[in-house]
């Protein structure tokens, strides 16, 4: 029976596939099987490589569960520059709902040969169809017709966009869900005229190099690069592998789910895609989600959870499945002071309202005509976005919980302003303004960007870091143009104003190189739109609250009798007012229901004054430790008090922490001075506060900061990085591997600069794998080994500790008489070294039965002393498991 609407086969005429297009298997990697839980299912997943036109060569993985009955498929798409490994989790779930699911490597990813042609029709679209065929050939496979299969495509951001042209190209895809996607990558990386240079970098990075793509891709991209401005030919090449190029064919029922923190591909390529596809007749959905490619939160478990049930619905024809409302998007309703994370609340409306709907006018004011400067080579640009940040949560992130971070210089700007709105104030879709625009050049280049600022005036957010670029082509003459700006939802709050912001610089894209001055002047108030029948639904009452009042009185006796249970952060300790750290039987599991520790049953103490070495092997729990010091992560038991407070996310005493993390990323075009100037007003903190000064002289980077730092050697910025860490003069400084990429003259100066910090009374920890480095710099240790601790103490007494023992020998020890050893009464540990043996004696030990023990089992003995390297030592107390 055909599950699928039959109003949507009627749309268009079924395309046949040729048989001679059938994918050839040519290797099997075997099937393996997971099991989940004790009542999940067991998967089998068998990886193949089919072979695809022209000699490529593609890597799938096919995931099923369950009995012999035929199932709909789904094919499940990866990121760029990712692989097939990236959704395997998604697969799992898939195949245990019921799905048969095929997941595959893009042409020139993960294993899979071929060159990146960015979805081109011919290359990686053909390969969908040769997989879809694929699937049509599976038992296990429920079909339509013969060689029809009911198939889904799923996938995010490129993976989203190949959904998008399965469904356009092949009539045999019956239901999509693509996320964080683009509908015109012309108009993605060359919106409105302007090159996206940032993001269009990135993604020829992360493709391995302009090579890897195709040669027309590369040509194109290296002449843009080059020229800064998209021609006709480069816009015809992307739209041509573009799903818009397809707008009227793709008509099946889309669930289109894109980021509100996404720069890449804004909201408004969704948009576009809702409309197109609604067009054909197809039900459409659309959600907001709180995460993108600038960061924020993916909500992935209820992504998955959503096109789950739009796949069952619109694939396994189950009319009670629950596919949610036909809009929604996700808001964020500030921190939750339990755990540090962003309150995500949902908001929804039974119509998708679109980008302009409620629009409502606010006046500006201004002067009639502003004039500002594009300055010489477009620099320095205004931030607003920092493409490839994403991992760290991104500065979109920090404008959703109210943190502003954006930068525009003066003289480089036109702004105009709002008075302070009566009442709350929610945006939701695209608000649009008129402007004048004059050029002493031919051509503008703008960046128009709404804030949201505070009463004060100077604090202000740009919401999502969103900018809208548009290039003014004949603004010598003078034009009128209506700038449609970034599409967002965010709340203004009563009190505040909308500031318009028309800037010539942008850091994610490029300006003209010619010096110019923009004349600007407002053609009309600014249109926003505010979407009123998209509303957050009240829960209804549960039954319980009848009872509540019973309750209550049952509870408060309870509390009388037995003693109330504390909810709130435990008291500080006075006795630990000044002790930087002491952490008391700290444990984190890998996950809650698991017994396997990441960290278990830690405690050691640091005092003011140390700088103290966090060493072990990799896995043994000091990244963990950081993170729950950091208060990133909480413990599942134990206690960390930093100065008598107990540590949890958000608190107070944090502040008194200063933390380095490996890869410190600084814009290069500033320098060193203003990168720290930028870091410290994104705190929030008063400038007085910073310190600066202070800082700046333990780094020791001198004439230094005043250059760009993209001039700076790996040592200054390591250097720089810490004097980040160190604004404020924490009294408990962390750092993570700080000499990673260093000379050795550049970790003598790092090592002076934590030995200068300490020195002032303050305390600083070290996470380094450099054991000689550590020893020379570090005057206590804390040895970690599979997440419990193995020593601590003074660098000295660790290092000259008695009970081990340097075996010299004549030839190497084999590593079956060195096992011997280590079984022997009195030993601890045996570890071999290029020099004979490492020994560990335990309390029954002594030197003279070793010697007997050694002569017994025929070791040539050459030598017997104490060690005196912290490398022995280390190898000794974690029994050669580094």
């Amino acid at each position: 029976m055909d599950l699928r609407l039959p109003a949507l086969r009627r749309l268009r005429p079924r395309r046949t596939v040729a048989a001679a297009a059938a994918v050839v298997v040519l290797a099997g990697a075997g099937t393996w099987t997971a099991v989940a839980s004790d009542e999940a299912p067991a998967v089998r997943r068998a990886d193949r490589v089919m072979a695809m036109e022209g000699g490529v060569r593609i890597d799938t993985s096919y995931f099923t569960s369950g009995g012999d009955g035929r199932r709909p498929a789904v094919l499940l798409g990866h990121g760029f520059g990712g692989s097939k490994d990236d959704v395997r989790e998604q697969a799992e779930e898939l195949a245990r709902d019921g799905y048969a699911v095929l997941t595959w490597s893009a042409r020139g990813f993960g294993k899979s040969t071929g060159q990146i042609g960015l979805n081109d029709p011919k290359g990686e679209v053909a390969d969908v169809s040769r997989l879809i065929d694929w699937l049509a050939g599976r038992p296990e496979v429920r079909l339509d017709q013969d060689g029809d299969p009911r198939v889904g495509m799923a996938g995010g951001s490129y993976g989203g966009a190949i959904a998008l042209l399965g469904a356009g190209y092949d009539d045999r895809v019956d239901a999509i869900a693509p996320a964080i996607t683009y509908f015109d990558l012309a108009d993605a990386l060359f919106p409105n005229g302007v090159f996206k240079k940032l993001w269009a970098g990135v993604f020829v990075n992360s493709g391995g190099g302009c090579e890897k793509f195709e040669a027309t891709l590369c040509a194109m991209y290296e002449r843009v690069a080059e020229s800064g401005v998209p021609d006709d030919e480069a816009r015809e090449l992307l739209e041509a592998r573009s799903p818009s190029a397809v707008a009227g064919r793709i008509d099946v029922p889309t669930l289109l789910l894109q980021g509100q923190t996404d720069s890449l591909f804004p909201l408004g390529q969704a948009d576009a895609a809702a409309k197109a596809i609604r067009a054909n007749g197809a039900p459409v959905d659309v959600d907001w989600i709180a995460g993108g490619h600038d960061g924020g939160d993916p909500e992935a478990d209820r992504v998955r959870q959503r096109v789950r049930s739009w796949f069952d619905r619109y694939l396994k024809g189950d009319e009670g499945a629950d596919t949610g409302p036909a809009f929604r998007v996700t808001r964020t309703g500030g921190v939750d002071s339990t755990d540090g994370r962003a309150v995500l609340t949902g908001a929804s409306a039974d119509t998708y309202p679109g980008l302009t709907n409620g629009g409502r006018a606010v006046p500006l004011t201004g002067r009639e005509k502003q004039s500002f400067a594009n300055p010489a080579g477009a620099g320095p640009p205004a931030i607003s976005s920092l493409p490839g940040l994403g991992g760290t949560g991104g500065l979109a992130q920090l404008s959703s919980l109210g943190v502003g971070v954006s930068l525009d210089f003066p003289g480089q700007y036109a702004r105009f302003e709002s008075a302070p709105v009566a009442d709350d104030l929610r945006i939701t879709g695209s608000p649009a303004v008129t402007v004048h625009v004059e050029s002493t050049g031919e051509d503008a280049v703008l960046f128009g960007k709404v804030y949201d600022v505070g009463p004060d005036g100077r604090q202000q957010v740009l919401p999502s870091q969103l900018v809208t670029p548009l290039r003014v082509e004949g603004a010598k003459a003078g034009k009128d143009v209506t700038i449609t700006l970034p599409a967002v939802d965010h709340e203004v709050r009563k009190g505040h104003r909308l500031r318009l912001v028309l800037a010539s610089t942008d850091l994610g894209y490029a300006s003209p190189a010619a010096p110019a001055t923009y004349t600007v002047s407002l053609k009309s108030d600014l249109t926003v739109p505010t979407a009123p029948r998209v509303t957050t639904a009240a829960a209804p009452l549960p039954a319980w609250v009848v009872w509540l009042p019973v309750a209550g009185a049952l509870i408060a006796l309870a509390l009388l009798l037995t003693g109330r249970r504390r909810t709130t952060a435990p008291a500080p300790d006075p006795g630990l007012a000044d002790v930087p750290l002491q952490i008391t039987g700290l444990s984190k599991r890998y996950t809650r229901s698991s017994d396997r520790y990441a960290v278990r049953d830690l405690s050691f103490r640091v005092e003011k004054g140390q700088v103290l070495g966090l060493l072990g092997p990799n896995g043994a729990g000091k990244t963990t430790t950081l993170r729950m010091l950091m208060g990133l992560i909480r413990p599942d038991g134990g206690e960390i008090r930093v100065f008598g407070h107990a540590i949890r996310p958000g608190a107070p005493v944090l502040s008194r922490v200063g933390a380095f993390v490996e890869g410190a990323g600084f814009l290069p075009h500033l320098s060193g001075r203003e990168n720290l100037e930028l870091y410290w007003r994104a705190t929030g903190r008063p400038a007085e506060d910073a310190h600066l000064e202070e800082a700046l002289a333990i780094a020791g980077l001198g004439d230094a900061l005043a250059r760009a730092v993209r001039t700076y050697s790996q040592g200054m910025r390591q250097r720089l990085a810490i004097a980040q860490a160190m604004l404020g003069l924490p009294d408990l400084l962390i750092l993570d591997e700080p000499t990673n990429g260093l000379d050795p003259p550049q970790i003598r100066e790092m090592r002076e600069v934590m030995i200068r910090y300490a020195a002032a009374g303050r305390t600083v920890i070290v996470s380094s794998h450099l054991l000689s480095e550590v020893e020379q710099s570090c005057t206590h240790l804390v040895v970690m080994d599979r997440g419990q601790l193995v020593q601590a103490g003074p660098v000295h007494e660790i290092v000259g500790s008695g009970d081990t023992l340097l075996v010299g020998t004549v030839t190497p020890v084999d590593e079956p008489v060195a096992e011997k050893i280590a079984a022997l009464p009195g030993i601890a540990s045996a570890v071999r070294t290029d020099e004979g043996l490492l020994i560990r004696l335990d309390a029954d030990g002594t030197a003279p039965r070793l010697v007997a023990e050694l002569v017994r089992l025929e070791v040539p003995v050459a030598s017997v002393g104490p060690h005196r390297r912290l490398e022995d030592a280390f190898l000794t107390l974690i029994g050669g498991s580094a």
